[in-house]
């Protein structure tokens, strides 16, 4: 399989599949394809595995596509202004994604949820009680919001992360949350009161922007009671 991502904060993962190959998707993000390329929604996995996407926030099916009487090219757009970034698996690799990260995958990969280990992380960490774990002999394609960071920890070396801006860490990683301090900085410090900690060794993939950052920036912008459906420019 061969692809490439063109754009800048609004990329295309743009896949060139041959007879044979096949690569699914979340439903929906099929940008375009070539005419020999065949679309099929199905249930992988089986009933329990398509509930379990669903807990996550992806949807019951997944999309199927296939080249047919030659090499074929589809493209998958992500939902948000941002990056999309190819994740090799092979080799054993395996890495837990934030929900909604999950964009595309090569059929060697298998996806399914994954969940917290500690009550704390789940509560108070910005991903929630339900994960996504990804692996298997294949490519994984994951997008965010703004630019990506990768950062590569060494055993035993940790980052704090302000609170969902994490996409995804390799499985090596120790994931846990820490209270950002007194009580002043808590409340006062505009980052609220937990931070996400990430312990290597393992890489870890970073995001600018957060879902919650960009649309609590639009709100401003949004049209109100009396504005006649405008929306306000300035």
């Amino acid at each position: 399989m061969k692809y490439s991502i063109t754009g800048d904060n609004l990329q295309f993962a743009n896949i060139e599949i041959a007879p044979g190959e096949t690569v699914y998707a979340e439903a929906g993000s099929m940008a375009y394809m070539t005419g020999n390329v065949s679309m099929d929604a199905k249930m992988r996995g089986g009933l329990f595995k398509g509930i379990k996407r669903k807990l996550t926030g992806e949807s019951f099916f997944l999309t199927h596509f296939g080249a047919e009487g030659g090499p074929g090219v589809v493209a998958f757009a992500g939902r948000v202004p941002g990056k999309i970034m190819a994740l090799d698996l092979r080799g054993g690799k395996q890495f837990i994604l934030q929900k909604d990260s999950f964009l595309c995958a090569e059929d060697q990969v298998e996806f399914d949820i994954a969940f917290q280990k500690k009550l704390g992380a789940a509560l108070f960490g910005g991903e929630g009680l339900i994960l996504q774990r990804v692996w298997g002999e294949g490519i994984v394609f994951v997008n965010g919001c703004g630019d990506f960071v990768e950062l590569n920890l060494q055993p035993g070396q940790m980052v704090k992360v302000s609170t969902s801006h994490a996409v995804g860490w390799e499985t090596t990683i120790e994931y846990d949350i820490q209270s950002v301090g007194g009580i002043a900085t808590a409340f006062f410090g505009g980052e609220g009161l937990f931070v996400t900690t990430l312990r290597g060794p393992g890489k870890v993939i970073l995001q600018s922007l957060t879902m919650s950052k960009l649309a609590n920036s639009l709100i401003p912008f949004l049209p109100s009671k009396g504005d006649g459906g405008l929306i306000r420019i300035g």
